[in-house]
């Protein structure tokens, strides 16, 4: 399936600013199957962009701008081919076919970061939840984190979050509801409570307009669970589904917060008031188009 995305960031300030340096994490990554055919990123005002390749091995980008203005301008446009109509197109190593299941030491010690567990506070309260809501777990991995992401969309209420951040776990379950970022970030301090490497994705998804647990217009964040024999594997908790070939992968990390799709800092002598606008489209472009008259008689 090929899917075409178009995404522009504006800020607007009411006063002229200057700029710090800005990352980006606006490039989908490329993988066995998700490949990349074009990418453009463009940035008003005129800045040096740098490509990196930044410590979780995802495709950033850095803005480095000389010219003060009262406005921000980040666009970015791709087209990319997705290869995953199966998620469950895989084979576990047997180890992991029953769960719990240990890493070997090797594999443990290169996915550390996304094993750290929630504090102590936090886990201890993961815990009592799931012995409360989760007590009958299956005994084999694939129907076991089934059910784990079922039982988040069926417990949570989603709701479109325009302020920043990000909710914690506990704040997330107090409330019982959350945008989409929150149900990942609470699946992974569930996922590693039981022992589960688990890390944030953020990206897009391409889903009917009236999907109502997709805030169109917006980038969607879901998981991947590190499975043995596997490799990392996509589940969305805001819909209770493992990820597809609609789901387009940009950045991942241990951390949420750290791979923000735009992320730097404008300066000015006084306080400044900003806007932020966002606009993202996300269309297939490889359907056939309907048949006309012409056509038929063609």
């Amino acid at each position: 399936m090929k899917l075409r995305v178009s995404h522009l960031t504006r800020y607007e300030y009411d006063r002229e600013v200057s700029f710090g340096p800005h990352l980006l994490y606006l490039r989908p990554r490329e993988s066995a199957d998700q490949r990349l055919l074009l990418h453009r990123l463009s940035v008003q005002p005129d800045a040096r962009i740098n490509p990196l390749r930044d410590p979780q091995d995802n495709d950033a980008a850095i803005a480095y701008f000389w010219e003060r203005a009262n406005a921000l301008n980040i666009r970015s446009e791709f087209e990319i081919e997705r290869h995953l109509a199966n998620p469950f197109d895989f084979i576990l190593e047997s180890r992991a076919i029953a769960f719990p299941f240990a890493y070997d030491s090797a594999t443990a010690v290169a996915l550390a970061p996304c094993l750290a567990p929630p504090p102590p506070e936090t886990a201890e309260r993961l815990r009592a939840w799931l012995d409360e809501r989760f007590p009958d777990r299956p005994a084999e991995t694939v129907p076991f984190l089934t059910a784990l992401n079922s039982l988040l969309y069926q417990s949570l209420r989603y709701t479109r979050r325009h302020d920043p951040g990000i909710r914690t776990p506990v704040e997330t379950l107090t409330l019982g509801a959350g945008a989409c970022r929150d149900y990942a970030v609470l699946f992974v301090g569930l996922a590693r409570v039981l022992g589960l490497a688990a890390r944030f994705v953020s990206g897009y998804l391409h889903a009917p307009a009236d999907d109502p647990r997709h805030g169109h217009g917006a980038m969607h964040a879901w998981v991947e669970v590190y499975l043995p024999g596997a490799g990392w594997r996509g589940l969305d908790p805001t819909h209770g589904i493992w990820c597809d070939e609609n789901f387009i992968p940009v950045a991942h990390g241990a951390l949420a917060e750290t791979v923000n799709p735009v992320q730097g800092a404008v300066f000015a002598p006084g306080p400044v008031r900003s806007q932020l606008h966002v606009d993202i489209r996300v269309e297939r472009v490889d359907v056939a188009p309907p048949a006309t008259d012409e056509n038929a008689r063609a």
